[in-house]
């Protein structure tokens, strides 16, 4: 199998924090910063870069833009720093959490995420992560470019699980996030991963079945959740792997333009890397996306899309070897065995791709093998017991980090 090559867009998400480890109650000093916006909170920045040719060009930006950003807070008159998991830190209460404040000509933005408070609670939306947006370059593409999207997606949500245990990094939690007042600073570890991509995380209070035939179909599938308001906008359609058009992420440019590329939503933040992404996970990500390519259509029924969804979550549980999925067609194992399956799959198709390429392979093969080289078993054993309070002294490390580059 060829070596693919597509190009890359990054979105990341990360709370400001004081130096305290509270959340930051600040007006977002980032307005007007290219690529940098807010999420749901006004402490929440999202960076999103442009769209690049490799994974090391769209990573090398993510961290110029993520340096620039800690600069800026390290020289506030009130110093605050960038929290480096997908867990947030020290929470009082909901009041702590301040809906990003849109307002004039952008009011509907804030009337959106008072929306999602209110049907998800705000605690739930201060999760953070990556996005990981991967188009093919037009010669790989076989035949109708919707449909190529279409086939992809639906093989990737039958084997995307597989990239859970391989990115997960937010084993642990303050208990503040479930208990209010005094419990802060006590640590919760609730046998996960990832916390986000687990049956507690990100997720809707639905679980989606899609039409993946056409284009219209697979657009109608989330125009009827809206409709029949299980969502109130496809933004808040909540699924580990979406079809975007080119620019404004809307149905109507969906239908009029067609897909653009595909979005991978189950990336944690690494707290081991600057920028919070590893530039071997997103290169990795392209050879799945390509493999996942190759395969013939997974046709999944109905039953397939509700298990392969409870794939995703099972896959974000610690023990790897107790947490069981089941493939299209196979009696339900291990995550472990499942994975390792999938993963010998992989590295069978690029046998002829070159040592760079099977290294890479290995690289995220040996978390299935060796759970100390997984990000979230990192992340436990080095900020358990007192995550929060560990957690802040790394953010201050990062951020002085980050300063000497620039």
């Amino acid at each position: 199998m060829t070596i693919p090559h597509g190009r890359f867009g990054l979105e990341k998400e990360s709370l400001r924090i004081t130096f305290a480890g509270r959340f930051a109650q600040t007006d977002d000093p980032f307005v007007g910063f290219d690529h940098v916006t807010r999420d749901f909170c006004e402490n929440q920045t999202e960076i999103n870069t442009g769209v690049h040719d490799s994974a090391e060009e769209a990573v090398a930006e993510l961290v110029t833009h993520h340096r620039r950003l800690q600069c800026v807070l390290a020289a506030l008159p009130e110093r605050e720093l960038l929290w480096p998991f997908s867990n947030p830190p020290f929470i009082e209460n909901e009041d702590d959490i301040p809906i990003a404040r849109y307002t004039s000509d952008e009011a509907a933005k804030r009337t959106y995420r008072e929306h999602l408070a209110d049907r998800y609670g705000r605690h739930l939306m201060t999760f953070s992560g990556v996005h990981v947006n991967y188009s093919f370059a037009p010669v790989t593409i076989r035949g109708d470019r919707n449909q190529f999207y279409l086939d992809l997606a639906e093989n990737v949500l039958a084997y995307g699980w597989i990239l859970t245990p391989l990115f997960a990094a937010s084993p642990l939690l303050d208990e503040s996030f479930c208990i209010s007042g005094h419990h802060m600073g006590e640590t919760m570890f609730a046998g996960l991963a990832s916390l986000r991509c687990s049956e507690l995380g990100y997720w809707n209070q639905f679980t989606p079945v899609l039409d993946y035939r056409t284009l219209t179909g697979y657009v109608g599938s989330i125009r009827e959740f809206v409709d029949r308001g299980f969502i109130v906008a496809p933004s808040e359609f909540y699924y580990p792997v979406r079809l975007k058009p080119r620019g404004h992420n809307s149905l109507e440019a969906l239908t009029e333009t067609g897909v653009d590329h595909i979005e991978i939503r189950t990336v944690d933040l690494n707290p081991f890397v600057e920028g919070g992404v590893d530039v071997r996970d997103v290169k990795f990500i392209e050879l799945f996306l390509a493999w996942c390519a190759s395969l013939p259509k997974a046709k999944l029924t109905v039953a397939d899309q509700l298990q392969a969804v409870q794939n995703y979550k099972r896959a974000a549980h610690y023990d790897i070897t107790r947490a069981r999925v089941a493939l299209p067609g196979a009696r339900a194992t291990t995550v472990q065995k499942a994975g390792l399956s999938v993963l010998d799959r992989i590295r069978d198709c690029y046998a002829d791709a070159g040592a760079d390429v099977l290294e890479l392979i290995d690289f995220e093969r040996q978390k299935y093998t060796d759970a100390a080289t997984r990000p979230a078993v990192q992340v436990f054993h080095r900020f358990s017991p007192h995550f929060a309070t560990h957690g802040l002294g790394w953010a201050r490390h990062l951020q002085e980090e980050s300063i000497c580059h620039v």
